[in-house]
């Protein structure tokens, strides 16, 4: 935009030479001339058609010399695309036409191409600026969206560290529990026992009953939070990853994207479908790379297990059985409709277990 106000004033100070001279038709078809070649130079931004454009202008120059007396507005785009050689031939061409005898047309030519020459050099140091600008602006925004980026990954580590660190802390809590406390009540229900078998009958029997249905409920109660805890405190990812790394058989990609909040009837399910499936990868398959994909959704949860093995299970006799038949492919169909999801398997191109299990609001 900025090359197209540059040109626009060097045609209108050009157009001013008729204040200095006889117009005419001639001049009137070199103002013509001037402008169509401006127009089409803006219009075709190339070096090539400059060079092709200015070259017809001078042979125009040639056979009408009136569009010589527009020489800035052709000299700001020889030095637009560096087109010196131009240059000087326009300058040859104005030295042997009539202008250098009018010197008033002369000097007023001479402060026109200082002119071109001058708003030609700010405005290619502008441009530079402004490309400069933009690649400063456009590193900012890539570096900003590159330190996004990093901090959300920081951010889900911390989060991630903080639930490992919690599970962790689950685990430890439900072994003191169990191991120090139930052990304590364990040892109390024993001791009212032999008490009770030493008094018999005696005044301190009912005391002893009641004693001992009162440890034995906090048993019970002991036993159902150390159960919770560490239902709660499995790791999904670290179980998975485990069992992807037990794997001997071939190489086993995991690839979690899970949340944190996950019912443990699910983590038990994917746990025992997972184990179940890598067992048939390794017992029935000839795959050589295993791909475990489990993802959460807005309205569900999904499990992909695929190898690149041979179509279906092969049997210990070396044939093909039918997939959707065995007992582990049975036992996995049960656990997935007991939790309202579904089951399919593909085998085209491998063995491919397919899994989506929906968000319930009673699986707790």
């Amino acid at each position: 935009m900025k090359r197209v106000i540059d040109q626009t004033v060097l045609v209108i100070y050009c157009f001013l030479a008729m204040l200095l001279i006889q117009t005419d038709t001639a001049f009137i078809v070199a103002f013509l001339t001037a402008l169509i070649y401006t127009c089409a130079n803006r219009l075709i931004v190339s070096g090539k058609w400059t060079l092709v454009s200015t070259i017809v202008f001078l042979g125009t120059a040639a056979l009408c010399p009136e569009c010589l007396l527009f020489t800035p507005v052709i000299l700001y785009s020889i030095l637009e695309y560096r087109l010196y050689f131009l240059a000087v031939i326009l300058g040859v061409m104005c030295a042997f036409s009539s202008i250098p005898e009018n010197l008033t047309v002369f000097f007023f030519l001479i402060i026109g191409c200082g002119i071109a020459g001058l708003i030609q050099y700010q405005t290619e140091k502008y441009a530079k600026l402004d490309e400069t600008f933009h690649r400063i602006r456009d590193d900012g925004v890539e570096k900003n969206i590159l330190l996004k980026e990093k901090n959300q990954t920081l951010l889900q580590k911390q989060d991630y560290e903080i639930y490992a660190a919690t599970l962790k802390e689950r685990n430890r809590i439900a072994r003191e529990i169990h191991d120090n406390v139930g052990h304590m009540l364990s040892r109390s229900i024993l001791m009212v026992g032999a008490m009770k078998a030493i008094h018999g009958e005696g005044n301190l029997t009912g005391a002893l009953n009641q004693l001992e249905d009162t440890l034995n409920a906090a048993m019970t109660s002991v036993r159902s939070s150390v159960h919770d805890l560490h239902d709660e405190s499995i790791n999904l990812k670290e179980v998975l990853g485990s069992l992807a790394r037990e794997c001997t058989f071939c190489p086993v990609q995991l690839e979690y994207d899970m949340g944190y909040d996950v019912p443990r009837e699910i983590k038990y399910s994917f746990i025992a479908i997972v184990k179940e499936a890598l067992h048939n990868v390794t017992k029935h398959s000839n795959a050589t790379v295993v791909k475990i994909i489990i993802r959460e959704h807005p309205g569900l949860y999904q499990l992909i297990v695929e190898d690149n093995g041979t179509k279906g299970l092969r049997r210990d006799d070396g044939q093909i059985a039918d997939a959707s038949k065995g007992i582990g492919i049975h036992n996995m169909k049960d656990r997935v409709e007991t939790l309202g999801g579904n089951l399919q398997i593909q085998t085209d191109d491998g063995f491919r277990i397919f899994i989506t299990v929906p968000k319930r609001g009673e699986i707790l």
